[in-house]
C-alpha cells in the first residue's frame, strides 16, 4: 500500500515537471529495507530517461519536502534534454559520468557516526570507458542536519559536486579496478551564513573556460553535436556562481564564435572553431589525469629511509 501511494505521488509530480514514469521496480537499501526505483522519461522524448530511487517510507506529501522534490524534477527535465544527462565536467577538464548510486544514505557499518552513499564515476573522453572510481560519499552528523532528507532529490547535487571537487583536489584516482575511495562531506562545503553549499571560488574567466569545456566535451565529443543545458544549477553550485554569471559566460563564448545558442540562450552547441581546440583539451585532460595519480617518495621506494 505504501509503495502504491508513493507511485501515485511520484507520477503526479513527474507529470507536472514534463516527465512520465515509464516503469518502477522494488529495490533494497544497502542496510536493509525497501526502496522503489522509478524510471523517469521526458514526456516529449521517452528515450531520455533517468532513475529515481526513494525509500518506500519516504514522506512525499510533507510540505517541507514536496517543493524541493518538485524543483529537483523540474531540473531533471531540463537536464534530460542533454545528449548525456549523466555527464559533467570538472574545473580541471575531466569529463565524467555518474552512475550506480544506491539511494538513500545508509548508516556506516564500521561503527563510525556517519551516513554513506555508494556510487561510481567514469572518465568519458569519447573512447572506451575504462578508467573509473568507485566512491563512498560520507556525511557527518553535523552535515546531516543540513540535509532535509537523506534521499536522492535532496543530496544528489551536492554529492556530485563534492566528487568533482575531490577530483579537482587530486584526492580521487581513476583506475581500471580498485576499492571504494572516500569522498567526505563536511560543513566546510556549506556556508551557514549564506545558507548554501559552496565548493569553489571562481572568476568569470574560469566560468567561461568551464562552460567552453562543457560544450566541447558533452556536446561536441560525447553528444554528437546535440545541445547541452548551459544554465544547470548544479554547475552554479559547483562554481559558486549565479545563473546570470553562466549566462554572461555563454554570451562571451557566443560573441567569440565558439558556441551557438539553441532554444533561446538556455542550450548551446559548439562551433567548428571550438572543436578545433581538440588538442588543447586533450592536453588538459592528460594533465588532469596525471595530477590525480598517487605520488610516491622515490627514496622510500629505493629503501633509502630509516623505517
Amino acid at each position: 500500500m505504501m509503495s502504491e501511494v508513493l507511485a501515485v505521488q511520484v507520477g503526479a509530480a513527474a507529470k507536472s515537471a514534463g516527465l512520465v514514469v515509464v516503469s518502477s521496480e522494488s529495490g533494497e537499501k544497502y542496510s536493509g529495507g525497501a526502496t522503489t526505483k522509478f524510471t523517469l522519461a521526458l514526456a516529449v522524448d521517452p528515450k531520455k530517461t533517468q532513475l529515481l530511487e526513494l525509500s518506500e517510507g519516504f514522506e512525499f506529501g510533507r510540505t517541507d519536502l514536496k517543493a524541493e522534490v518538485a524543483e529537483y524534477l523540474a531540473e531533471s527535465a531540463k537536464r534530460l534534454k542533454n545528449p548525456r544527462p549523466d555527464c559533467y565536467v570538472t574545473l580541471h577538464g575531466l569529463p565524467l559520468s555518474f552512475g550506480k548510486f544506491g539511494w538513500p544514505f545508509h548508516e556506516s557499518t564500521s561503527g563510525a557516526d556517519t551516513s554513506l552513499v555508494h556510487g561510481e564515476v567514469r572518465l568519458e573522453d569519447g573512447g572506451e570507458s575504462v578508467l573509473h572510481a568507485k566512491i563512498a560519499a560520507s556525511m557527518t552528523v553535523t552535515f546531516r542536519d543540513i540535509v532535509a532528507a537523506p534521499e536522492q532529490p535532496f543530496a544528489e547535487s551536492f554529492i556530485y559536486n563534492a566528487v568533482r571537487k575531490t577530483m579537482d583536489q587530486g584526492q580521487l584516482e581513476l583506475v581500471k579496478s580498485g576499492n571504494r575511495q572516500p569522498v567526505p562531506l563536511t560543513t566546510r562545503y556549506y556556508s551557514a551564513r549564506q545558507k548554501k553549499f559552496v565548493f569553489n571560488d571562481t572568476t568569470q574567466e574560469q566560468r567561461k573556460n568551464f562552460l567552453a569545456a562543457k560544450v566541447f566535451w558533452l556536446s561536441g565529443v560525447l553528444g554528437g553535436g546535440e545541445p547541452v543545458w548551459l544554465l544547470d544549477p548544479r554547475d552554479t553550485q559547483y562554481l559558486d556562481a549565479s545563473v546570470e554569471d553562466l549566462g554572461l559566460a555563454s554570451k562571451e563564448l557566443a560573441a567569440e564564435g565558439l558556441m551557438q545558442w539553441v532554444d533561446g540562450a538556455a542550450y548551446g552547441v559548439p562551433t567548428p572553431k571550438l572543436m578545433e581546440r581538440r588538442e588543447t583539451y586533450a592536453t588538459e585532460l592528460a594533465h588532469a589525469l596525471n595530477s590525480i595519480k598517487p605520488a610516491f617518495n622515490e627514496e622510500m621506494r629505493s629503501g633509502l629511509t630509516n623505517m
